[in-house]
């Protein structure tokens, strides 16, 4: 395959990841459909969890690293009464108190001391590391251990529909957040403040940054007819501020050299005059150098 064809077919592929299969499932499976090795994620889902999982596919996997995917959304169904040792229903139960009792007002109450910047310790079965391992393997090898608090951001936190049974409450959400919040801590927390614990029984990620479920495929559908959701030229202009720039500039920065800075902060991609994003940039002191080149003048 020539590097021209390599950009004809690089870009993003939002995949609307099914349950009961992991993020690394998906990039074998997009490998084979696409018929490369030149696959990678961006953030990663539960097997549990469904929805959006942004996928690179050839030369896009070096946007990947790049992506400001900051916010998130998330639709979640939560279980009151019943806590699990991995706060979510894979998890084996550790604790059940009836929470027929909980009212509608508390649970509001619990919800707002949830939203807004909190301090959150992630699930023990998290891919954080401890002491070089994965806190998700030392949790299966029956380590004992404490994770650290983390800032987080839960901007939004909405209760759909409440829906009372015997001795539990289940309640769907609509949760928009920053990156490394964890829903299944929450919905942990939430149990925990209302006194009878709760875990996760349902998530799937509806949005990472500008990527939506608008833009998602289902891994069938791509299994069927590989393509991809965003070109890599139509991700640069939706994922990164854009600048300007002249054909001169264009053909020195797609070469290593670098532009004036124009007082832009974090990554931006600049632009030139036939609309093509040609590389991303990053301002530093008098510099604005190029943190990756979409196109490189080989195939402009």
């Amino acid at each position: 395959m020539t590097e021209h064809a390599h950009l004809d077919h690089a870009g993003l592929v939002i995949v609307d990841k099914p349950a009961g299969i992991t993020s690394h499932d998906v990039v074998s499976r997009c490998r084979k459909a696409f018929n490369t090795r030149r696959v990678g994620h961006a953030g990663t889902l539960d097997p549990m969890a469904t929805g959006v999982l942004i996928i690179g596919i050839e030369r896009a996997t070096k946007l990947l690293g790049l992506l400001s995917l900051t916010t998130k959304s998330y639709t979640a169904t939560i279980r009151l009464g019943v806590a699990t040792d991995t706060d979510d229903a894979e998890g084996a139960v550790v604790r059940t108190v009836a929470a027929d009792g909980v009212r509608d007002e508390e649970i509001a109450a619990a919800i707002g001391d949830l939203t807004g910047d909190i301090k959150q310790v992630p699930a023990t079965v998290s891919a954080i590391k401890v002491d070089g391992k994965r806190a998700h393997a030392l949790a299966r090898e029956g380590e004992e251990f404490q994770l650290e608090a983390r800032s987080v951001t839960v901007s939004r936190f909405d209760v759909l529909d409440t829906r009372r049974g015997t001795g539990v409450i289940d309640l769907d959400v609509e949760v928009d957040c920053s990156s490394g919040t964890y829903i299944r801590a929450l919905a942990r927390d939430l149990g925990v403040a209302l006194g009878v614990g709760g875990h996760l029984t349902a998530l799937r990620r509806t949005a990472v940054g500008p990527f939506t479920l608008e833009h998602a495929i289902g891994l069938d559908a791509l299994e069927a007819d590989a393509r991809l959701s965003l070109h890599i030229d139509e991700a640069a202009r939706i994922a990164f501020p854009h600048r300007a720039i002249s054909a001169d500039e264009a053909e020195g920065i797609s070469q290593g050299r670098w532009l004036d800075p124009v007082g832009m902060s974090d990554v931006y991609v600049v632009i030139d005059p036939q609309d093509h994003p040609i590389a991303l940039v990053r301002e530093k002191g008098r510099r604005a150098s190029s943190v990756m080149v979409v196109r490189p003048a080989t195939l402009r």
